[in-house]
């Protein structure tokens, strides 16, 4: 176990902040609770107006606290907030997340195995403040190795899971793409495993926490409009990208399609469900359950697959 070292801690664990008194003590706790104890929390305020600086500041040296003169967007704060990570590995966590207290320590060890290993991620749990749980992997093993085409066909990656090597950033053009909102992680890990192997810990070590008040809720919208610029720009970004991921361009834009769907089923333009996903109904099947149920209302679709929704 490498012991602490404030001048240089192993890992720099990002937490954004805007507005999240409510989780954040447990949040900033989990990482306190750490087997695992040679890192900094870099907190990145980002002009809360609640309680959430008193908290934060709270607490001892290993956090390091700063704050936003204005509320930014979460691309651009998360970049902030790595502008000053001093680790050789980066680990995010959102203040209403949780972590379990041997996640650092069953991670890092995959990186100091293999060089060529750019992220890890563990298994998670989803879960309310009603006492629902979910295991994210519970039936379906993610892909590890090289899966950058895999990510492209169905990101799988949550964000508190996340731990990478601080090195696999110097080789992109930029962080996080400040135009995003919704997907500026997936973004980011997926150019990661364009040049890196990602390794994966089985054990569930993490804790996502589900509210109908998050932005994945409230700015849904933004899903299939920043997908549309998020696939542009790799056409743009990697020669012959068209040519080379054609099948994995169809998934994503069937993907975004199904996002648009949903936001006018949700309207009550039914009809327009079927029109969007009708292309992919023979090379996709999945889509052929929302494309029957879309004869009926949404609401009746949308309780079934709620937890789903926005992912497949």
């Amino acid at each position: 176990m490498i012991s602490d070292n404030l001048a240089f801690p192993t890992v720099s664990v990002i937490m954004n902040c805007f507005n999240s008194a409510q989780y954040l003590k447990e949040a900033i706790d989990s990482v306190y609770a750490q087997t695992y104890k040679d890192w900094e929390i870099i907190f990145w305020d980002n002009a809360s107006t609640d309680n959430s600086p008193q908290i934060a500041q709270s607490y001892g040296e290993k956090l390091r606290y700063f704050r936003s003169q204005e509320t930014v967007n979460i691309g651009k704060a998360r970049n902030l907030a790595l502008n000053k990570a001093q680790g050789k590995y980066i680990a995010f966590l959102d203040c209403d997340d949780l972590w379990l207290p041997e996640k650092l320590e069953k991670q890092i060890v995959l990186f100091e195995k293999n060089p060529k290993v750019g992220l890890v991620f563990c298994d998670t749990i989803l879960f309310d403040d009603k006492g629902n749980k979910y295991q994210l992997y519970k039936r379906n093993v993610p892909f590890k190795g090289r899966v950058f085409r895999k990510l492209l066909e169905r990101y799988y990656l949550s964000m508190e899971t996340v731990v990478i090597r601080k090195d696999s950033l110097n080789v992109l053009a930029e962080w996080f793409d400040e135009r995003f909102n919704m997907v500026e992680e997936a973004d980011l890990f997926t150019r990661i495993a364009y040049a890196w192997e990602f390794d994966y810990v089985p054990q569930a070590l993490a804790m996502w926490r589900i509210r109908p008040t998050s932005l994945t809720f409230v700015k849904k919208h933004l899903f299939p409009q920043e997908g549309e610029l998020q696939l542009e720009k790799y056409i743009k970004l990697y020669p012959g990208f068209d040519e080379d991921y054609s099948k994995e361009i169809q998934k994503m834009k069937a993907k975004i399609q199904y996002q648009y769907a949903l936001l006018d089923w949700e309207k009550g333009e039914d009809s327009s469900v079927r029109r969007r996903l009708s292309p992919y109904l023979f090379t996709q099947k999945k889509y052929v359950i929302p494309y029957i149920f879309s004869f009926f209302p949404y609401k009746f679709y949308s309780r079934i697959f709620n937890r789903r929704a926005l992912g497949a």
